[in-house]
This record gives structure tokens, sequence and C-alpha cells, in this order.
């Protein structure tokens, strides 16, 4: 087994957490996941791995080993497409990560397009609403909304996504329609709170070119988009969303957009990466593509 082979490896015990997981994932069996650590341990004269009977995770040398070891096992794959036959067909495996209603309402359905553009890439899609690390869950690219936290990942801006404040005709009807941010405090929401921390986010909009806020009164606290949309449906209160996750519910009437003249701050979608130096064709290809697919639901910066 060679070198990046090892690497390969020991990025997916990483990722996995567990000898058996990364040894079906790779479709190998455990002994050679465990020979190939214990080889690369060796020839680096440092423990990677903590072992317990319940979990193996990273000592402080494996992480340091495994941005480089992601840098190189991908330098590894652009040299082999480099070289192939056909190189303009792509190949390998690609770990993204994304919000789970963009990636259930705008990248699924387009997914088929772009498998026939390069049917060798294959695809870890992930989605939640809680940020993850990058490089510790070795992903190659992640969609972002909202402003990011100071960090060293590498940032691409797509745009922004405008939001709109709405709720159920069958609220309207017991609380009557909000005319402007000053009858906020007679009104109840539904609060969304950040799955990273907890944290409530308040009402927001604009006024005199300024941001506003608002800490809502509310009977009921979500930490998933899909929940946040059901409880606006049923009634629950208020809710402030990206304009294209309920564009069909206002279409049809199941939803009706309030104080139009004070929405909030539009929120800038980004995809970011863990490095720049290292970025792949396939991630390459696939950021492009991601950009063309979410280009109809954003907004200029500007």
């Amino acid at each position: 087994m060679d070198r990046i082979d090892q690497l390969r490896i020991f990025l997916r015990v990483a990722h996995c957490g567990g000898f058996s997981l990364a040894a079906s994932q790779l479709g190998v069996p455990r002994p050679t996941v465990s020979l190939a650590i214990q080889q690369l341990e060796a020839r680096l004269g440092t423990r990677l791995f903590s072992r317990t009977t319940r979990r193996v995770s990273l000592t402080q040398d494996g992480e340091a080993m495994l941005e480089r070891a992601i840098a190189l096992v991908a330098d590894s794959d652009e040299l082999e497409q480099q070289f192939r036959p056909q190189p303009g067909a792509l190949q390998g495996r690609l770990r993204v990560d994304m919000p789970s209603r963009v990636a259930r309402r705008l990248v699924a359905p387009a997914l088929p397009g772009f498998f026939q553009r390069h049917p060798g890439i294959e695809l870890d899609l992930g989605s939640g609403d809680r940020a993850i690390d990058l490089v510790q869950e070795g992903i190659d690219c992640a969609l972002r909304v909202g402003e990011l936290p100071a960090s060293s990942l590498v940032a691409r801006p797509l745009g922004v996504i405008r939001l709109v404040n709405c709720a159920s005709p069958a609220y309207l009807h017991r609380h009557g329609v909000p005319q402007t941010p000053a009858e906020l405090p007679q009104h109840l929401a539904v609060n969304y709170a950040q799955p990273a921390g907890g944290r409530v986010a308040p009402w927001e909009w604009m006024a005199d070119g300024q941001a506003r806020t608002l800490a809502m009164r509310a009977r009921v606290v979500v930490d998933n988009a899909e929940t946040y949309i059901a409880c606006c449906l049923a009634g629950a209160g208020l809710i402030q969303i990206p304009a294209f996750d309920v564009r069909e519910h206002l279409q049809r009437g199941e939803l009706v957009e309030v104080l139009p003249d004070w929405p909030a701050p539009a929120m800038p979608v980004q995809l970011v990466y863990p490095h720049r130096r290292h970025l792949s064709r396939r991630v390459r290809v696939f950021s492009d593509w991601l950009a063309e697919v979410l280009a109809p639901c954003l907004e200029s910066a500007g």
C-alpha cells in the first residue's frame, strides 16, 4: 500500500471516528485499515489516534496532520486527473455540506444535471443547520448562509438572499395584521435558536438605512428550518425566512407576507473551502455548478 492510500485511510478513520466504519465505507477489511494506520504511525514516529473501546479520536499530532493530509490527497488526485486518457472526465468523491432547506429544495432536484455532466464524481452531501468544522470533518466545500465568523476558511461570495416576513391567515385572523414594526410587541413569533449555542435570533428590520432588532415574544422556539416553517403554517406566530423557502406557500395563500416595507437585512451566501491552494478540479466544477443552481434565488450584494 502506497503512502497516499495510507493517507486516504487516515482521513476516512478521522472522519468516521472508528476503524470498522472506515473499513466499511472504503470497502476493505478492518485489518487492512488497522495495518495502514500502524504503518503510517510507525513511519511518522508518532501516534495519530487515541483509541478507546468506544471511539477513535485524533491526537494533537493527528490534528496537525489532518489538514496536510487533505491537501496531499487533493494534490495527488489532481495530478492523476491531468494524465488520464480523458482529462476532462473527472472522477472521485466530493464531500459537501449545506443547509438542509437549500439541499432539499434547490440542490437535490438539480443533481441529475450535475451527474450528467460529471458521471465519474461521487457526492457525499451533508445537510443540516449546524455549522461544522470543515477540516475536522474532511469537507471539501460548504455553503454558508449569513455572516461568517472570523476563521481561516477561504470564502467565495455568491450573492445575497432576500428575506420576507410572513404569517398564516389563521394567525392574522386571531391577532391582526401588523402595519409597522411598532406593533410587533403585541404579536407572537416563532423564535429560531441557532443550533450552535442555542442563541435565539431577534426579529430584524431596516429603518433609515440602519438595522434594528427586537426580542419577540414566542410560545415556541425551534432549531430547525423545517419546523420553523411548519410552526408558522400552523399559526404559531410570525417568521422571517428566505423568500425561496416559502414562495409556493405564499402563492397558494397558505402564508401571507406582512410588513413588506420592513424586511430583515438580506443574508450573504458564500461557498467556503478549507484552503485555496489545494482546490481540486472536482471542487471547482461543483462550486461553479452550485453557483448556477442558486443564481435564480440570489441577488447581487450591491
